[in-house]
């Protein structure tokens, strides 16, 4: 599910690897992206937020994209309704992060596309939700951050942000990351591992 949906759509360091599982500052993570984005030499600071729902990437989204000024593309706005997850997945290569930079935003009240949203393509950008971090993506971000928590509280945090719609599509949902998880592996390609 979509972190920061609305009730009409769904969402220590490990050795040597520079990977952190304790909480890291909004402002340390963000000159970490502008540092690997100018050490990379890419033309664009990206930064990817992945992880299953509720576990707290809208809020990291927010954060980051304030204090980066970047663009910010929650992909509650891009999933293709409630099977939609492999389509965002591969709308963040292939649209928000291609030419022309952009997407196709979802209506959850009309379960219908929408218009197109165009995103700055020389503008900094985060990109935050389930399928954000893909091996397809992983090339094309300065950061890439995977987000865990506790499975009883992740459930807890979506429903009490989504309410009824989100319980009813819960395991729906789950299944979708557990496919994602399981082709892509987003934890492995990520810099940052956060728990909430």
């Amino acid at each position: 599910m979509p972190d920061g949906a609305s009730t009409t759509g769904p969402e220590g360091n490990a050795a040597g690897t520079g990977r952190e599982a304790r909480p890291t500052s909004v402002t340390a993570l963000a000159a970490r992206a502008r540092s690997a984005a100018s050490a990379a030499g890419h033309d664009r600071l990206v930064v990817l937020v992945d992880g299953r729902s509720g576990t707290g990437k809208t809020t990291l989204g927010n954060a980051l994209a304030a204090e980066l000024d970047a663009t910010l593309v929650h992909l509650d706005d891009v999933y293709p309704g409630w099977d939609g997850l492999r389509a965002a997945a591969d709308a963040v290569v292939h649209e928000v992060l291609g030419a022309p930079s952009g997407y196709r935003r979802w209506d959850w009240t009309a379960s219908e596309p929408a218009g197109w949203v165009s995103v700055d393509p020389a503008s900094p950008i985060v990109v935050e939700g389930c399928g954000a971090l893909s091996r397809a993506s992983a090339a094309l971000g300065s950061l890439r951050v995977w987000m865990t928590a506790d499975d009883r509280e992740r459930r807890r945090r979506a429903i009490d942000r989504d309410g009824e719609t989100f319980a009813r599509q819960w395991e729906r949902w789950a299944r979708q990351e557990d496919a994602f998880i399981a082709a892509e592996d987003p934890a492995s390609l990520a810099d940052v591992v956060l728990r909430s």
